[in-house]
């Protein structure tokens, strides 16, 4: 996962935490649901690109292998 995404996906989650947080404070249930969407889906693409890296890591060690390195 490149930093970009990395730090975007931490953006994210802190956005979600807050909007969390507000609706609890202004007991706004849509906005505290809201806020924990956010956090899933940041959750959810940290693990995709998580899995994204092992399967290039994989591909790079066939290609290794193959190519007699």
């Amino acid at each position: 996962m490149s930093f970009s995404d990395d730090a975007k996906n931490k953006a994210q989650d802190i956005k979600g935490r807050a909007k969390e947080a507000a609706g609890s404070a202004l007991d706004d249930q849509d906005l505290k649901n809201e806020g924990r969407g956010d956090q899933a889906e940041a959750s959810v693409k940290d693990k995709i690109a998580g899995v994204a890296d092992k399967v290039k890591e994989g591909v790079d060690e066939v290609k290794d292998k193959l190519s007699g390195k």
